[in-house]
């Protein structure tokens, strides 16, 4: 029922006194849990979760008990791994988590936000201290209609903010200044505090800001962005220039986030969680200067924008010298449906069927495709579902990781 409802035009206009009424509740039941803790806010298309763990990691470096919450795990010290395919949970659920990180003694919160719960109320009565702003490009049209609404959705964030930290490259920026409250900017091309000396490479990137040299252990642009916006929170909150770069340094990796495979194969493997048109394009950003053959592995998720398809079809084959079109979490969408508008895409930039194009719906078998295929020195991209642990069919999850079954194909 609830999935033709949602067809209904104005159907989240319509049930948005009922999320309302679930954000008050829940945040009435646990005592609003929120205003216990100092927490800290990241919203955006992309890079959330990545600057989330950065900011994280450095506050427990630097001896700040602090909570997390994402896509990817919540907790305190011991993570707990998040199974729902969701970033922001539902507000009761939201509610009892932040209730068990401050019984637990933490501090602060890092919590990262999406346009979905802003606009569901979902983090109501949480007082934010630090918003943070990664970027904002097309996704989640399918909800919001429009990038306006999709924008001004997270906005919500910055107008309960305290303070923000917006990154002055992207065009929402000028948006959000009219509505933060109190706000720096920060980029490469632009804004109050910039990156310089910038050095990329497969294994992290480093660079240069206010007397520092900070340096990642995950590779691409993106994350100077996203190490940048983890610099200024650091000194908005007081921590020396040596808990900043060692906080940031001290990080190893992002489960799903450019996470290279290394079983001792001839080739790179990398499995990331890309799978908006802008992440892809990030990606292929970040190994721009690989001097082998790429060869990518994506699909498409069912009951998500379906508008975004032929063009990351487009953007997989401008950029890779092999594709290999698989599936997501199809739902109850058709697979073969959902992979055509992905192959017209391809075929469009010149891709051929199944002499540089291929498709192949079975994951597992995609992944061991693209690894039969390669050669020494290639690199082969697995986007779109980086840190989950199940696939979601049209008859329910089903157990998958893509790190997981790259290794068990690189070991047989």
């Amino acid at each position: 029922m609830k999935k033709q409802l949602e067809k209904l035009p104005f159907y989240n206009s319509l049930v948005l006194p009922y999320h309302y009424a679930q954000g008050v509740a829940a945040s009435i039941k646990n005592s609003f849990p929120g205003k216990k803790l100092r927490v800290i806010g990241v919203t955006g298309t992309n890079g959330k979760t990545t600057t989330c763990f950065m900011i994280w990691h450095m506050l427990n470096q630097a001896g700040h008990k602090t909570g997390l919450m994402t896509t990817v795990a919540y907790g305190v010290n011991k993570l707990k791994p998040e199974l729902n395919h969701m970033t922001t949970v539902d507000a009761f659920t939201l509610n009892k988590r932040i209730s068990e990180i401050k019984n637990q003694g933490a501090e602060f919160l890092v919590l990262e936000v999406t346009s979905h719960a802003l606009a569901e109320f979902r983090t109501f009565g949480i007082p934010f201290e630090i918003a943070v702003f990664t970027n904002l490009s097309h996704d989640h049209l399918d909800y919001h209609k429009t990038i306006a609404k999709y924008r001004a959705a997270k906005g919500k964030l910055f107008l309960k903010a305290a303070y923000s930290i917006l990154n002055a490259d992207d065009k929402a920026t000028k948006y959000y200044e009219k509505i933060a409250k109190n706000y720096t900017t920060y980029g490469i091309k632009s804004g109050k505090n910039q990156a310089k000396n910038i050095k990329l490479n497969i294994s992290g990137v480093k660079y240069s800001f206010d007397d520092m040299n900070i340096e990642t252990n995950i590779p691409g642009e993106f994350n100077v962005y996203n190490s940048l916006a983890t610099v200024l929170v650091g000194q908005k909150l007081g921590l020396t220039k040596s808990q900043i770069q060692n906080g940031i340094k001290s990080l190893k990796n992002v489960e799903g986030r450019m996470n290279i495979i290394d079983e001792g194969q001839p080739f790179t493997i990398i499995v990331d969680y890309a799978h908006a048109p802008d992440a892809l394009e990030k990606v292929f950003d970040s190994v721009r200067n690989h001097k082998g053959r790429i060869i990518s592995v994506h699909g498409g998720a069912g009951r998500r924008d379906p508008s975004t398809r032929r063009i990351r079809g487009e953007i997989l084959a401008k950029n890779s010298d092999i594709v290999i079109i698989t599936e997501d979490d199809s739902r109850d969408e058709d697979p073969e449906a959902i992979a055509k508008a992905f192959i017209e895409g391809a075929t469009k930039q010149g891709k051929i069927i199944d002499k540089n194009l291929f498709k192949e719906l079975d994951r597992k078998k995609a992944i061991k495709l693209a690894i039969d295929l390669a050669k020494p020195n290639d690199l082969v991209l697995i986007l779109g579902k980086g840190h989950e642990k199940t696939i979601l069919r049209a008859d329910g999850p089903h157990d998958f990781n893509d790190a997981e079954v790259v290794k068990e194909i690189l070991k047989t």
